[in-house]
């Protein structure tokens, strides 16, 4: 069908569809597992599991999407990060669980698409995946003429991993007195867009080409920057601090920070009887979140419950270990810090600034 078709005049030009996917191929084959089969453009993708590398493989799964960071996005016109955030975001997700991530399957929905913005789209999918050791698989782009506004989409993923059934972290085995270490983010990573969007956009009237006060860099490089992955250094940590044959455990339970920041994502890894003691003065608050806490007039509590305040993972860790996996996280390259305990309590997270740890 070309541009004199009726689908064409409804807005779906399938032939501008095929050729927006002719770059596919190389950039799916740079993402290649071994254990994937088949070609592009097939049904399904299809991935053959290696049963005999694990004595019970448990498959994790989750989907997400990067939220209203596509707004900054769209304003800037810059689209080659956003797939790799996704990528990062869902491999975070099964990471805390113990998973090695195995393939990734995305979506893309808008009115209409160019060339370049798919490309840059796509491109940042292969990079996120290449860099997770994760294949690419397969995906949907479907056009939508009428839903969305001109010049804007929507992206959502889904990835598939793996861990031995007596490696999955679960938190059960948290007690009082372990400690909570918190791996540093880039920025916002993807969440919390609403709240930033409306207090550097509208209240403070700023621009994606404006620089921050005080920061030195302009609002679309900094909320631009890429959700960092803890997939490979979270891997070496587990495999140095746990030993799931003989039931030990250096890091107990694992905490990507997403919407709802620390107060809501914590809790879910905590067993009954025990609270997460944050302790926020004991980590590098990013600059970001403090001009955003001055000029939206945003409280404290409001701040950890909405944002990640610069920590993008927290792994809660046996309190004789703690310094031992905290040199090991630094010592690949990433910011890391002691930043509270447990202690008794119903499953809730508590900030105090007092830091008084009974067990240490």
């Amino acid at each position: 069908m070309g541009k004199n078709s009726a689908y064409a005049s409804a807005g779906v030009d399938l032939a501008v569809s095929n050729q927006l996917k002719n770059n596919l191929p190389s950039l799916l084959a740079s993402t290649r597992r071994p254990e994937v089969l088949g070609e592009v453009g097939g049904f399904g993708g299809l991935f053959a599991l290696k049963t005999g590398k694990y004595k019970a493989p448990v498959l994790v799964s989750s989907v997400d999407g990067v939220g209203t960071k596509l707004k900054v996005a769209f304003a800037s016109r810059r689209h080659n990060t956003i797939g790799q955030d996704l990528v990062n975001h869902c491999v975070n997700d099964i990471t805390v669980i113990g998973a090695k991530p195995l393939f990734f399957l995305d979506y893309i929905g808008a009115g209409s698409l160019k060339r370049k913005v798919f490309n840059d789209i796509v491109q940042g999918f292969a990079t996120g995946c290449r860099e997770n050791n994760c294949s690419l698989v397969g995906g949907e782009t479907a056009q939508m003429p009428g839903f969305y506004k001109s010049g804007e989409y929507d992206v959502s993923g889904t990835v598939v991993g793996v861990v031995e059934k007596n490696c999955i972290l679960d938190g059960r085995t948290i007690r009082a007195g372990d400690k909570l270490i918190g791996i540093a983010a880039s920025g916002l990573h993807t969440n919390g867009y609403s709240l930033a969007r409306k207090i550097l956009f509208d209240k403070m009237k700023l621009k994606p080409s404006s620089l921050l006060p005080g920061l030195g860099i302009t609002v679309a490089n900094e909320l631009l920057k890429v959700h960092v992955s803890y997939g490979s250094v979270v891997q070496k940590l587990l495999k140095k601090f746990n030993s799931c044959a003989r039931r030990l455990w250096g890091i107990k339970g694992l905490v990507h920070i997403t919407g709802g920041g620390f107060i809501d994502n914590i809790p879910r890894v905590l067993p009954e009887g025990c609270d997460a003691v944050v302790i926020p003065n004991t980590w590098d608050v990013l600059p970001i979140y403090k001009l955003l806490q001055e000029k939206g007039c945003v409280s404290e509590g409001e701040m950890h419950e909405v944002f990640n305040m610069g920590i993008g993972m927290v792994a809660v860790v046996r309190g004789d270990q703690s310094t031992r996996i905290l040199r090991s996280i630094r010592a690949q390259k990433m910011s890391a810090w002691e930043i509270g305990f447990i202690c008794a309590g119903n499953q809730k997270v508590q900030l105090t600034r007092s830091g008084a740890n009974p067990f240490r």
